[in-house]
């Protein structure tokens, strides 16, 4: 509410570029129109979202419900995690009220977003009136429109058939430093020196397309 707007504004202030925010809050997804006016100060601010979940987090996870080890809540919870946030954003129609709100979805990977927008793009051309005041566009509209952004691992396989099918404006590099899922101090040099994507879209996910989603100078 009014609180979680003033630290962000403060934050602004302060000269950091982005906030952080949970996949899901522990009684609302992201969609909720109580967040609107949060998501209406992020636009005016030009302040994007980070969305990025924590096993150890004390907010609803994917998983938990089903595992008791912390590796196996792990597998499961940073993608799914992300699904969730993802449908309640695009298909509660979140940017269609705010069509100026970038949201990256951080350190999940990248792979299973191709799926995933495809599967969201289904319900939508075939159901997607079943949700009132929901999405008014195709969700793969909302990655080109750049309010849909997500990062990669720079050892990912399947990045480039990510973006064979749905380009490499939307893509940033995340080392995920420092846990121990990571690939530091070898990340940087993954990415800049993979064979199996162009020199252009190295440059776009090692850096360019980051200085576009935190409006860096």
């Amino acid at each position: 509410g009014e609180v979680a707007i003033d630290v962000m504004r403060e934050a602004k202030d302060l000269g950091l570029v982005a906030t952080h925010i949970p996949p899901a809050l522990k009684t609302r997804n992201l969609d909720h129109p109580d967040l609107d006016l949060f998501y209406a100060a992020a636009v005016e601010l030009d302040m994007p979202l980070g969305i990025h979940g924590a096993p150890g987090m004390h907010l609803p996870k994917v998983g938990v419900d089903r595992f008791t080890n912390y590796i196996q809540v792990h597998c499961i919870s940073f993608p799914f995690d992300q699904m969730t946030a993802m449908t309640a954003m695009i298909s509660g129609g979140v940017f269609d009220r705010h069509p100026g709100l970038r949201v990256a979805f951080l350190e999940a990977g990248v792979g299973w977003v191709p799926f995933f927008i495809d599967r969201l793009h289904e319900h939508f051309e075939k159901r997607g009136d079943w949700i009132e005041n929901g999405w008014r566009r195709d969700p793969q509209e909302y990655l080109q429109a750049g309010n849909v952004w997500t990062t990669c691992e720079p050892e990912e396989p399947i990045l480039p058939g990510v973006i064979d099918v749905l380009g490499d404006d939307f893509i940033m590099f995340a080392s995920d430093y420092p846990h121990w899922d990571g690939e530091w101090p070898e990340s940087t040099k993954h990415l800049r020196t993979r064979p199996d994507i162009s020199e252009e879209t190295r440059a776009k996910i090692g850096g360019s397309n980051a200085q576009r989603f935190y409006a860096l100078n």
